[in-house]
């Protein structure tokens, strides 16, 4: 049984966890494509798809330290291991999101002939 639940859980952190790699990777297109409102509504659902796959991994971890017996599973393994890479991802992909509006927005008030000071 604990076999089907670690596998279970696996398998339900890298759907999760891909998802949001779908999410993230649409909001780059978006944002090279200057469309920050799709961007943002995009890096909000790959945020929601990588918070349930975080949830799972942190049951299977609050099981363990219940004394649940959980074997190792080289499947577990790789599923923490798309979780934090997608995450890093996500958060690379934030910064990024952050970065380029700010110069979409400073390019803008130039095309406008408005004064650009470097913290606006």
């Amino acid at each position: 049984m604990e076999d089907e639940k670690s596998v279970s859980a696996a398998m339900g952190i890298i759907l999760n966890a891909g998802d949001a790699r779908l999410h993230i990777s649409e909001a780059i297109n978006a944002i090279a494509e200057n469309q920050y409102g799709l961007a943002n509504e995009k890096l909000k659902l790959a945020q929601k798809k990588m918070t349930e796959a975080h949830e799972i991994q942190t049951n299977m971890i609050q099981g363990e330290a219940r004394g649940e017996n959980i074997r190792y599973s080289m499947l577990f393994t790789h599923a923490q291991d798309t979780l934090m890479t997608i995450n890093s991802e996500l958060n690379l992909t934030k910064q990024l999101y952050k970065v380029f509006e700010a110069f979409e927005k400073r390019i803008l008030r130039l095309e406008k002939g408005e004064p650009c000071h470097g913290n606006e």
